[in-house]
């Protein structure tokens, strides 16, 4: 990797759209990969698949996800407006072609869990579908969203109410060990990665190194 390639701006700009969709995706780093479930006004359950869904806090605890442009059809954004609530379901290892087909424009009379072959799973009264299959589940409640101007995509925020996760994943001191779990992430627009843990750190501050804290 001793030769350096350099893409300016102008060059971004004039690449063919689908390399350039690929080429930008790509150059950010890895990203979560994630089922968002929903449910319509009129019972019926939709399933797609994201790669935005980012930490914004965690007291109190809120995620958020992009959608892109309401120039066509947003089934998971309208029926996010329409009930205020949804869910998060992380893809693992074994369901990564399934959560990808999610992905296909399907009619919103036509439910992905039915057409990728997923299944749902409700909770108590929570009324959007979890992903049955998923190891790690989260409720949430929409709260807020905010545009941006610059691409038209949208900001959804959304408050944790309720989260699933398998005996034995989580440690002492709250991490959450992802790779036991069989989490993968997302690079680009379609292909899918599973982490390997290298290791945990400890508090980094000014008069102290940093140090391993993985319990091996």
């Amino acid at each position: 990797m001793s030769k350096i390639l350099h893409f300016d701006n102008a060059a971004i700009s004039q690449m063919e759209q689908r390399f350039r969709a690929n080429f930008i995706n790509s150059i950010t780093g890895f990203k979560s990969a994630n089922l968002i479930g929903t449910i319509g006004k009129d019972n019926h359950t939709n399933l797609a698949v994201f790669s935005s869904v980012l930490h914004l806090g965690s007291h109190p605890p809120l995620l958020g996800f992009i959608t892109r442009p309401n120039s066509v059809a947003r089934h998971t954004y309208e029926n996010i407006k329409n009930t205020h609530v949804f869910t998060v379901n992380h893809i693992h290892t074994e369901i990564i072609n399934k959560a990808h087909q999610t992905a296909a424009r399907y009619d919103a009379t036509v439910s992905e869990f039915d057409a990728t072959g997923l299944h749902t799973y409700f909770q108590e009264k929570f009324v959007a579908p979890f992903v049955k299959e998923a190891h790690i589940k989260i409720a949430c409640q929409y709260v807020n969203e905010y545009s941006i101007k610059e691409n038209g995509t949208i900001l959804v925020v959304g408050a944790m109410q309720d989260i699933y996760i398998p005996e034995g994943i989580h440690s002492d001191d709250g991490w959450i060990d992802l790779s036991a779990a069989n989490t993968v992430t997302v690079n680009g627009l379609d292909s899918y990665s599973k982490p390997v843990l290298i290791d945990r750190l400890s508090y980094a501050k000014p008069d102290r190194i940093v140090t391993s804290i993985l319990k091996k």
